[in-house]
């Protein structure tokens, strides 16, 4: 059996990409897998990667590479990574046929491993855009993530990414990625009657940089009889307090911890409409089709988004939710005042009716199409 190997600088049994995409091949390749954490279900083999530094070890690393970024130092700074020396030796000897490089700091490794026509490189962000918004980010770290974009993602023989608008953006980096969306796992169930109040619902990283608190100033300045829950992980610790004393002071607004992977879907459906304000303050968030807004369909939830391109297109498509006009509170605001029970069961009916096409059985095809060509050449070298 044709073996593949799978690598990702994540916690592979906390990552719902990586999950499906695990689960994608073990029937038809001997699956090994390189990350963090323990081994996922039905692989042959799994190799543990290092984590990265941290405290004084990552802080003195990162001051080196302030140093090489200024000076565009790419290959030395790239070289030099104690995070890709400690993984290459993780992964020396490893025998394999074919390399599926998950994102764009996993790729180099696949090259030590096999040739340029045996790897595949899925990029699940935009990574020359990650953090412009930080004017420091933009000026030296986004030039050098481009960088490594034409090194590493370029000689593959095929990629894929998260949505259209980011493989188009990719485009101008020499690469022709298909899509593989992070839509979450068909499920069977039956759209359930509108609650009242209306039940709101977030789940996702607790970052600051996310303005989630946005949201739930939305729901303080709303007219409407709606109640907020949100779910989630503990990213930054004092930024959830905050969020959490915010929500103290409002009847209808809670924040909880994230629940498991296995959960979410049976705790979304128990809400009415999923809500993602995300502020388009960087390049990825412009782009950004995340896992959630799946995860919101699958449950058969209507769903309420900011005007970013990717989530705005499919909402308005398929009419299961509501797109807002701006990122601020007051935009968030004027679509819940507009809310009836009867605007949110059409809603959850059209989410209905959406599930079977954005789910991940609809999108995993792409990722065996490509890996299946890669094999066919491998075949092909071989009786040449």
């Amino acid at each position: 059996m044709t073996k593949l190997l799978i690598i990702s600088f994540s916690n592979l049994a906390s990552d719902a990409r990586l999950q499906r995409q695990i689960s994608a091949f073990t029937d038809t390749y001997e699956v090994i897998t390189a990350g963090w954490g323990a081994a996922p279900a039905g692989v042959s083999k799994h190799i543990v990667l290092p984590q990265p530094l941290s405290g004084a070890s990552r802080k003195r690393r990162l001051q080196v590479e302030s140093i090489l970024l200024r000076l565009r130092a790419y290959r030395l700074l790239h070289a030099t990574s104690p995070s890709h020396r400690a993984a290459r030796r993780a992964l020396r000897g490893v025998d394999t046929d074919i390399v599926l490089a998950n994102d764009i700091d996993a790729a180099p490794l696949a090259y030590d491993i096999v040739a340029p026509d045996k790897v595949h490189v899925d990029l699940h962000e935009f990574f020359p855009g990650l953090h412009d918004d930080n004017p420091k980010w933009a000026a030296y770290r986004g030039p050098f993530n481009g960088w490594l974009v034409r090194r590493f993602a370029k000689p593959a023989a095929s990629t894929t990414t998260v949505a259209a608008e980011i493989a188009e953006r990719y485009r101008a980096f020499g690469l022709d990625p298909q899509v593989v969306t992070n839509a979450s796992h068909l499920q069977d169930r039956d759209v359930q009657p509108v609650g009242s109040p209306i039940r709101l619902v977030h789940t996702g990283a607790a970052l600051a940089g996310r303005h989630l608190e946005t949201m739930i100033e939305g729901v303080a300045l709303s007219r409407a009889d709606v109640a907020l829950t949100l779910h989630l992980m503990p990213n930054d610790r004092a930024y959830i307090e905050q969020l959490r004393a915010r929500a103290a002071q409002l009847p209808n607004v809670q924040v909880l911890d994230a629940v498991p992977h296995d959960a979410l879907i049976e705790t979304l459906a128990q809400h009415d409409v999923g809500i993602h304000i995300l502020p388009a303050t960087s390049t990825n968030h412009r782009l950004a089709l995340p896992n959630k807004f799946f995860d919101f369909v699958q449950a058969r939830l209507g769903v309420i988004v900011g005007p970013t391109a990717a989530m705005a297109g499919m909402t308005e498509r398929h009419g299961f939710g509501a797109v807002t006009e701006g990122f601020a509170a007051r935009d968030v605001a004027d679509v819940l005042d507009d809310l009836t029970p009867e605007t949110v069961a059409a809603w959850k009916t059209a989410a209905h009716a959406a599930a079977g096409e954005m789910s991940a059985e609809h999108q995993v095809g792409t990722w065996v199409e490509a890996v299946d060509r890669l094999r066919a050449h491998q075949v092909e070298d071989t009786i040449l």
